[in-house]
């Protein structure tokens, strides 16, 4: 972990691994981020969520499944509420959801190592 962390990155459940994966890329290319598995969402982490805000200004969340409602939409809420921060989603953005290969799924959505390196430079970029 560098200091000075630039964003967030809140993940849960196998997408978590994603993004670790780009953090460690971004940390190889020069950006520093941090990575939590916020495992519940009720009892919700606003603490953390709060202080990682805080610590780094920008945050990317990444679930895999539909953003609207989902965790991404929870923190948000505590966002708004209490530290209005810049943030990015990392899920299916209001689609039917698809059949086939797990691997092609997460591309076909935009869900893959790829995208959460991206929503990290678009949020970087509203900071």
């Amino acid at each position: 972990r560098k200091k000075n962390p630039q964003v967030a990155i809140i993940g849960c459940g196998s997408l978590v691994h994603n993004a670790l994966m780009a953090a460690n890329e971004l940390w190889h290319q020069g950006t520093s981020t941090l990575v939590i598995n916020l495992h519940t969402i009720k009892p919700l982490d606003t603490e953390k969520i709060l202080s990682l805000a805080q610590e780094c200004g920008a945050i990317v969340t990444v679930e895999e499944h539909q953003i609207a409602g989902g965790m991404g939409s929870a923190v948000t809420e505590v966002l708004s509420a209490n530290l209005p921060t810049p943030i990015e989603f990392i899920g299916v953005h209001d689609q039917f959801g698809q059949s086939g290969e797990p691997d092609e799924l997460i591309e076909h959505y935009h869900m893959g190592v790829s995208h959460i390196k991206e929503a990290v430079s678009r949020v970087i970029s509203r900071k």
